[in-house]
């Protein structure tokens, strides 16, 4: 049996593996949808399976639906417009000239987790979570497709460029995005987590949904039409994404927000597992050094949260 206070470190596990599945499911999505058409497949797709955690939620612990509150839809806003706003940033990123650049300063989200919860939640930084999330933040950063001679130097030097302060903000904004839906599911005083963070995953998925879904409808229609179309091939891909997200919002809904993201970065390692596997990629000796980095910080996280 699982103590209760260790109940997250498993579930954000189980969030990382499934993020994975879904990622590789939207990888062959994307040349047919575009990155936001495979990104509404994510909520569109994955509402029901949610609407379904929900009622299998109620219905095996015997909860009733939360009472929302004003704080409670003023998180949930916040969660979903910056995710959304986290995948426009990103799109920008992959846009620039100097893409590797930007695409490493997003991998800056856990540091900015910390910062945010702290400041908007209260959640305490102890030094050996901090040491955790700077291990594991310079692990990814030397994962990351930048100047493989001198990374560092890059890294510090290229920070003022447009790409990198695009990444500063879709880190920010997915930052905030955790730290909204772990706001949101708080909010909701006196319910079991469980059913706090099936409520909320419902709430912002709908959201979402109706937000990206009506922003395509007005620039791009034929987006939707043909994320209709590819229903047979969204549908795993939303079922994952339900099942990573679920896990995440109950993960939030546990444990600060800093700690969750800081070990859901093992599903880097496990991408690289599907990549050696599946797509025969080969690792380097200095990604093998940000692997080390990576599992020490993962290490450190779930012995001192």
């Amino acid at each position: 049996m699982i103590p209760p206070e260790w109940l997250w470190i498993p579930i954000t596990i189980g969030a990382a593996l499934a993020q994975t599945v879904r990622n590789a499911t939207q990888r062959h999505l994307t040349p047919i949808l575009g990155t936001l058409g495979a990104t509404l497949v994510r909520f569109l797709y994955g509402l029901p399976f949610a609407v379904l955690w929900l009622v299998a939620v109620a219905g095996v612990g015997e909860f009733a639906l939360p009472a929302s509150n004003t704080r409670f839809w003023i998180w949930v806003v916040v969660g979903s417009v910056t995710q959304i706003g986290a995948t426009a940033l990103l799109l920008r990123v992959m846009a620039e000239r100097n893409l590797a650049i930007g695409v490493a300063y997003t991998k800056t989200e856990v540091l900015q987790i910390a910062l945010f919860g702290y400041i908007f939640l209260g959640d305490p930084v102890l030094p050996g979570v901090l040491g955790a999330i700077a291990f594991s933040t310079l692990g990814v950063l030397l994962l990351s497709p930048i100047d493989r001679n001198r990374p560092i130097r890059t890294l510090v030097s290229g920070w003022t460029t447009r790409a990198a302060l695009l990444g500063l903000a879709a880190g920010a904004c997915f930052g905030m995005a955790s730290i909204g839906f772990r706001g949101a599911a708080l909010a909701l005083e006196g319910t079991a987590f469980p059913m706090a963070a099936a409520y909320t995953l419902v709430i912002g998925q709908a959201l979402q949904t109706v937000l990206l879904g009506g922003w395509l409808l007005a620039r791009n229609a034929a987006i939707v039409v043909r994320v209709c179309r590819e229903w047979r091939k969204s549908i795993l891909a939303g079922l994952m994404g339900a099942v990573a997200s679920a896990c995440w919002f109950t993960a939030f809904a546990i444990e600060p927000a800093a700690h969750v993201k800081t070990l859901a970065l093992i599903e880097i390692l496990f991408s690289y597992v599907v990549g050696r596997r599946i797509f025969s990629d080969t690792i380097t000796r200095l990604e093998g050094i940000g692997m080390t980095l990576l599992c020490a910080g993962l290490v450190l996280v779930t012995l001192h949260a």
